[in-house]
């Protein structure tokens, strides 16, 4: 099955028309994108878009063999045209099946929001679901044998890219692209290392693929470590990493603070943000979940946890830190390392960079400070990936 991708963008393009953003500013060349349609096998168009005929022209394919035209999301503009002879543009109601002249089979999906899914099978056996924007699949069967290729929303909604995993939809030879993409993120290298990190890719407007045909997306790196400052993004760029994925186990270090509303609402903050599959635990004790097999473990942060092995043995205390303190502490730093390095899970650990910033006026405070840098560089030392985010911006050092 022949797949052209005659638009990627979301329904309002790339660039938006007057948008003066940064990213519409960027979207020149081959990140510009026309609103998403989809061309198969020359037969079937899967929403009809202003300029679906010249982007068809400009692929080097005509529109003249399109024997269905399918729309899949509400369209509240106003009437697109469409070149004579196309059909006229119709729906399939969720749960039926339409049988084409050309040997493909439709299968609409339901939606957990308004508009329709579409499953594509080829006269040849291989199978491609495709999303229109802000939609996740209801109506699919659990489990679900693998597709060959799923279109969505990736980067506005991976939490539906993650029920696909989850269901067994999406698999390991999955062929994930993203569609629908908007000046939300930065187009370019930033665009392509976000969706990287979900295990999926974008290709230009125009582009032809063979749905079943083995595509290298790189694999997300087993440990990463995330660094950064107060308010950097550091743990919203954690976060990101695995939010296309199911079943994450978010380990909060911090605990709760009695009495305190600030730290009560950077809590409540956090958790808002994380996906609604996720799990949390709250603990310190990191050894025996990093020894354990199971999903993406998703830990926040190691600045709390240094905190709490410090307090337990009294290392704010200089005759205590002078006399056995400061041992006991590098033994539990050096526990955790050697645990890093013998998982087996998917792990991505935020971290605290204070290095950078004033030397700290107390005994104490120095002391923190250099402890927390043995820890994130050890820590490192056993990560595939290391980022470190400045004002938003991840930078990788690793990997």
């Amino acid at each position: 099955m022949e797949l052209t991708l005659l638009g990627t963008g979301a329904p309002d393009g790339l660039p938006r028309h007057g948008c003066p953003c940064a990213s519409c500013a960027a979207a020149v060349g081959e990140e510009a994108r026309a609103a998403t349609s989809l061309l198969i096998d020359g037969a079937l168009l899967i929403d009809l878009t202003p300029g679906a005929a010249f982007a068809a022209a400009r692929a080097g394919y005509s529109l003249i063999g399109v024997r269905q035209v399918l729309l899949s999301h509400p369209h509240a503009g106003p009437a697109v045209e469409f070149p004579a002879g196309l059909p006229a543009p119709g729906r399939v109601p969720d749960g039926r099946t339409l049988s084409l002249i050309s040997g493909h089979r439709v299968r609409a999906v339901a939606l957990d929001s308004p508009g329709t899914g579409y499953e594509v099978t080829g006269p040849d056996g291989t199978r491609l679901l495709y999303l229109p924007p802000g939609g996740g699949a209801a109506g699919l069967p659990d489990p679900a044998e693998p597709y060959d290729m799923v279109l969505l929303d990736v980067l506005g909604r991976p939490d539906a890219l993650a029920a696909l995993r989850a269901s067994g939809a999406v698999g390991a030879t999955t062929d994930v692209l993203a569609v629908h993409l908007d000046h939300t993120v930065p187009p370019g290298r930033e665009l392509h290392r976000r969706l990287a990190t979900a295990g999926a890719r974008a290709v230009p407007d125009g582009r032809t693929l063979i749905v079943g045909e083995y595509h290298a997306v790189p694999d997300l790196p087993r440990r990463t470590l995330v660094l950064g400052g107060a308010r950097s993004g550091k743990s919203l760029e954690a976060e990101r990493r695995l939010a296309a994925f199911p079943d994450v186990l978010y380990v909060a270090t911090g605990g709760t603070r009695a009495g305190d509303p600030e730290w009560a609402a950077r809590v409540a903050a956090h958790r808002e943000r994380r996906p609604g599959s996720w799990r949390t635990t709250e603990t310190c004790d990191l050894a025996p979940l990093l020894a354990e097999d199971g999903p993406p473990l998703l830990i926040d942060c190691l600045a709390l946890w240094l905190t709490d092995a410090m307090d337990s043995v009294s290392a704010w205390d200089d005759e205590k830190w002078a006399h056995g303190g400061e041992r006991a502490l590098r033994e539990r730093v050096s526990a955790l390392v050697a645990a890093v390095r013998a998982t087996s899970r998917t792990v991505v650990a935020v971290s605290n960079e204070v290095g950078a910033g004033v030397v700290p006026a107390t005994a104490a405070g120095r002391r923190f400070r250099d402890e927390l840098g043995r820890l994130n560089a050890g820590f490192a030392d056993e990560c595939e990936q290391v980022l470190l985010v400045v004002a938003g911006q991840p930078m990788p050092l690793r990997g």
